[in-house]
C-alpha cells in the first residue's frame, strides 16, 4: 500500500517560495554559496527546507520546517530580504570565547584571516568560508 504524500498548508508555501527563489536565480546552495542552477537540486532542498523529504526522519523533517519557519519570520530568506543583505546588523558579531581571551585584535598592524572573513562577509565575497588568508586578501582587493 503506498504512502500518502500530502503536504501542510505551511509546507506548501515553503516550498513555493522555494521555487520562486529558484526561478528568480536568487536560490543558493547552503544559503551564500554558488546558484543552484538544476531544478531536481531546487525541489530537494524545497522538501527539505519544508520538512518533506523522504530521505529525512520525521523529527529531522518537523525540526527543518520548524527552524525554515523562524528564518522566515526572521526575514532570513532570499525573497524575504529584498536583497542578498545579511540580517544581521552590520560589525556586531560577538567575538568566540577564543577570541575573548585572546584579547584585543594584533596591535603590530598585521589583518588576521578573521579580520578579512568579516570584510569579505561584509562584502558579501561567495566561496569565503573555504578561503586561505592569501585568497581572501586577493579577492578584497
Amino acid at each position: 500500500m503506498a504512502r500518502s504524500s500530502k503536504q501542510s498548508q505551511e509546507q506548501k508555501e515553503t516550498v513555493g517560495r522555494v521555487m520562486h527563489e529558484f526561478k528568480h536565480g536568487e536560490l543558493r546552495i547552503r544559503g551564500t554559496g554558488p546558484k543552484v542552477k538544476n531544478p531536481k537540486q531546487a525541489i530537494a532542498i524545497a522538501l527539505r527546507e519544508a520538512g518533506a523529504s523522504n530521505q529525512e526522519t520525521p523529527a529531522e523533517n518537523r525540526k527543518n520546517l520548524r527552524k525554515t519557519k523562524a528564518k522566515e519570520r526572521e526575514g532570513a530568506t532570499a525573497s524575504k530580504e529584498g536583497s542578498r543583505a545579511p540580517s544581521r546588523t552590520q560589525g556586531t558579531r560577538t567575538p568566540s570565547p577564543r577570541e575573548r581571551l585572546r584579547g584585543p585584535a594584533r596591535k603590530s598592524g598585521g589583518t588576521t584571516r578573521a579580520d578579512l572573513y568579516a570584510e569579505a562577509q561584509r562584502r558579501e565575497i561567495p566561496g569565503r568560508s573555504r578561503m586561505s588568508k592569501s585568497e581572501l586578501e586577493r579577492a578584497l582587493r
